[in-house]
């Protein structure tokens, strides 16, 4: 479970990176819960939750029994 969260983290990453650099940055004022209701927040959102699953799948990884 752990590498299959670790290595679909890490297309995921990569894919919603590639996405990200067609449309131009959100602006800093911007709050974070309102990242959703713009195109480029989706794509950023979407790296966070892929890096989270890469994280977790690095945990698992490591530990595969629950220690």
């Amino acid at each position: 479970m752990g590498l299959l969260l670790l290595v679909g983290g890490l297309l995921g990453f990569f894919y919603a990176s590639s996405r990200l650099s067609g449309f131009e940055p959100l602006p800093a004022s911007v709050p974070v819960g309102e990242y959703l209701q713009y195109e480029a927040g989706k794509w950023e959102m979407a790296r966070y939750g892929s890096a989270l699953a890469v994280l977790i799948g690095i945990v698992l990884s490591l530990f595969p029994k629950g220690r």
